[in-house]
Order: C-alpha cells, then structure tokens, then sequence
C-alpha cells in the first residue's frame, strides 16, 4: 500500500487560532466536505481534477475542510493517494478537520503521530466510548484539536443514545464528561443534527464548545432554528458542513456565498439579541485582600471548592474537596488559573510540561500552549499491547521537564507520576500544583529530590473564604483540624 505523501509544511497556529481567523477572514462558518462519493462524484478518473477545482474555487468562501477517512481508505493504495494530493492542495491558511470516527485505543498513539505529523491535519474525529484514554494520546499535540462524536442521526442508535430517558439521554452524559478531558481550545463535539431542541439541549449543556454539525439541513425554513439552536453568544462556536451534493457540479461559490449570507444574517441577530454579559463581582470588600482573592471566590462559587465530608484519592477523608475540572467549561477563570500557574513557570528552567492523568491534563494543554512548550504526559496505566509507552508524546532523554498537577495532599501522584518520566530517562526537578494540602508534603518532595511549589495553600484559601462570609465558623474550625 501507497503511504500517502507529506503534504508541504503548513504554518504553525494551533486550530483554533487557524478556524478562529478563517471565519473572520472569510465570514463563514462553512466547511466543506472534500469526499470521494462515486454517487455524487465524476468518473474516477476526474476525481483529483475535481476535487482540486473544488479547493481553488471555495478556499474563499469557507472556514475549514473535512475530509471522511474511510471513503478514501475504500480506495485503496489509490485513494490513499488521492487523500495526500488533496491533503496538498488545501491552503495553509485553512484548517483540515480529518473525520475518522477512530476508536481503536492500541493504535491512537501511532494513528495520532500518521495524522498530525504525516498527514498535518488540524483536527480529527474520535469515538467518545473508550473515555478519556482513546482522546489522550491525540491531545499531546497542543496545537491540534479534536471533535468528540456526541451524537448520530441514526435512526437505530435512537436506543442508546436516549438511554436511559429524554431527558437525561447519554449523549449529553456524553458532552459533559468530554468537557472534563480538555480545553475548549482542543475539544469540541461533533454532533449529527436532527432537530433544533436537540442541538440547543448540547449547546446549553457545553456553552464553550465548537460544535461540528454535520447533515445540518441548509434549504427550506428549517436553517434559521438551528442556527440559533447551536450558534454561541457570540455568533460562532458551530461549524456546518456541506456535502459535494449541495455544491452543484460548476458554480460552487454562488452556492456558498448564498448559504453565507443566510447563515450570517442569524449570526448577526444572535449577536445583538446576546449583546448584554453577565459579569461575575465579588460582592466583597475587604482591607486585606489576597492577590488571589477573585479567584479564590470565583472557585468557590463555581462549586470547584466543596465542603463536606469527601474521600480523597489517597484514601483519607478531609472536609473538603478540591475539584478544578469544572474550570475548562468556564474560559474566563480556566485563563486565570492558567495566568497564576504561568507566573511561577515563567522563572522555571525546563524543555517539556507534564501533566499528571487525568484531572491536570487540560491544565498541561494549556500551559504548554501558553507557554509553547511541548507537552507529554505519564500514563496512569501502562497497557500490555499496543506501544506499552510509559510517557505519552515526544521527548528526548534528558530533558527537564516541569511537571503539574491539581493538588498536593499526600505527594504520593507526583512522586509515582516524576518515576514514571525518570523512568524513561527525562529529569524532573520542579512539581507545581494548584493548591498545597501542607502538613509538610513539600519537604516530602524535598526530600526525595524535588521542588515544590503551589499557586495557593488550603490555609489561603479557607481564610480568604472565611474572611469574604462565604464559610462559617464551624467550617473553618473543621479545616484547621483537617
């Protein structure tokens, strides 16, 4: 079999950067769907001509182009081929969003290395089931994307995906937990379009998500409901594509420019109808405010910051329960988080950034990101086919790498995450963390060769809480004997 060839180096901005300046510079939320359909196709020998005409004519009028793995791998060598000569013709302005609906957890690291490195697409499509591990090896690639399927239009997966009722279906358990796995900037849901109660029922459970919306109906009185069903505040945050069927076979850009019209009308009314934001204000004022004081606040009310009775990782029970994966669905405080991880990084030397599996993997994308540094990852289990890597991602030994990580209690994660990057030869010297349970685990560190260092301490937090009337005496005493 053919491998296809290395299409030309294409310019180094992230997807979102490329999609983000694509719609402004086109004014389209359009993408076409470059497939090699032998029913909607010319004869097979014409195919590249085609599709190259098809490039050269909409490059202008889009913001990015899908291309459906598997009609091309149903050719063969040849469309393996065919795939390379188009992957090629696409500009480098315009990102390439591969649809794989890949699912296969053994091969994601090598077929996540043969699309982004070999093919250089800017995003791919994943099959949401095997959890986290499948999008893992795929969000190593910080300047990459992926769509998470969420939801078909097969009439027959009706009965799994509304399972277990209509109004708690799994597929938006499906788009929830996926919001856990990554940034805005790297994951977004692909969701095959039915009906506007639908799409608006994804959008009001992930606000901050690109939606790729294929199947999307664009005649008829049926396109403005869904537009606004699925489009963001700001008029973005959907793309629809168009299959070749919709282009018409010689004028593709008369086709294209009138859906852009259409879609840009509601675009501008969704704009003016959401011109208003909510701002969130602390409500406090106090003669002493700690430099975090916000967005200490700004946590609590967001429920990141729990009080009860919960059992951490290690086992023990504390009265309270850090949990920072809710902050990727809110981009105002996850840019604060990242802004406070960034200003003690910034003074670190290092090559590589960590992330420690899995709740301190979106924080990694985004500091590496941030910070354009190359991020890696150890893997929580190592598994027995497929590469068995340890580490996840590029490196060489002997490289520092700083790692990170949500929070310290016992140090147990850190140490077991730092053998596992040493274990292949990489040093780690620095562990930074969001918050420090303290009762000495940073000596702990210390003494087994690392330093520590934390963006805020439970005893900040809980003062800072305590002092702002957001917890009550009893609840502080609880936490000064936790």
């Amino acid at each position: 079999m053919i491998a296809p060839r290395y299409p030309p180096s294409r310019k180094k901005m992230s997807f979102f950067e490329k999609l983000e300046s694509a719609i402004a510079r086109n004014q389209s939320l359009l993408v076409v769907e470059l497939d090699p359909d032998p029913e909607v196709m010319p004869p097979p020998g014409d195919w590249w001509e085609w599709l190259q005409f098809l490039i050269t004519q909409t490059s202008q009028q889009v913001c990015a182009y899908k291309l459906t793995l598997g009609f091309y791998q149903a050719m063969g060598a040849a469309g393996l081929e065919l795939l390379s000569q188009t992957l090629s013709a696409i500009p480098n302005s315009i990102p390439i969003i591969l649809d794989a609906q890949y699912g296969d957890t053994n091969t994601s690291t090598v077929f996540a290395q043969t699309a982004f490195e070999q093919w250089q697409v800017d995003a791919i499509t994943l099959n949401p089931y095997a959890g986290q591990d499948q999008v893992a090896p795929f969000l190593v690639y910080s300047d990459k994307a992926v769509f998470v399927t969420c939801r078909t239009a097969n009439p027959a997966a009706a009965a799994l995906q509304e399972y277990p009722s209509a109004e708690s279906p799994l597929y938006l358990q499906v788009a929830k937990e996926a919001r856990n796995w990554a940034s805005p900037e790297q994951l977004g849901l692909e969701v095959e379009v039915t009906t506007p109660d639908t799409l608006a029922q994804i959008r009001v459970t992930a606000p901050e998500r690109v939606i790729l919306a294929p199947g999307m109906e664009t005649e008829g009185e049926n396109l403005a409901p869904l537009l606004a069903a699925g489009l963001n505040e700001n008029g973005e945050g959907l793309l629809i594509p168009i299959p070749l069927n919709l282009l018409g076979s010689e004028n593709p850009v008369e086709t294209l420019q009138s859906l852009n019209a259409q879609v840009n009308q509601v675009r501008g009314e969704t704009i003016t109808d959401t011109s208003s934001c909510n701002l969130w204000m602390p409500n406090v004022c106090l003669l002493t405010q700690h430099p975090h004081q916000d967005l200490i606040l700004q946590l609590y009310d967001l429920d990141c910051i729990l009080f009860g009775d919960f059992t951490q990782a290690s086992g023990a029970r504390f009265p309270y329960y850090i949990d920072l994966r809710k902050i990727i669905s809110n981009p105002q405080v996850f840019q604060q988080v990242l802004n406070a991880y960034a200003n003690i990084l910034k003074d670190l030397n290092f090559d590589r950034i960590a992330g420690i599996p899995y709740g301190s993997l979106p924080t990694a994308t985004g500091l590496s990101l941030r910070l354009h540094r190359p991020m890696i990852f150890p893997r929580k289990e190592v598994k027995a086919y497929g590469t068995s890597r340890v580490v996840e991602g590029n490196f060489y030994a002997g490289e520092t790498v700083a790692m990170v990580d949500d929070i310290l209690i016992s140090g147990k994660s850190a140490i077991e995450g730092a053998a596992k990057l040493q274990s292949v030869g990489l040093v780690v010297e620095d562990i930074v963390v969001f918050m420090d349970h303290e009762g000495g685990v940073k000596e702990r560190l210390k003494e087994n060769g690392y330093r520590a260092h934390s963006v805020l301490t439970i005893s900040e937090i809980t003062e800072t809480l305590y002092e702002a009337g957001r917890i009550n005496d009893e609840q502080l005493q609880a936490l000064a004997k936790a």
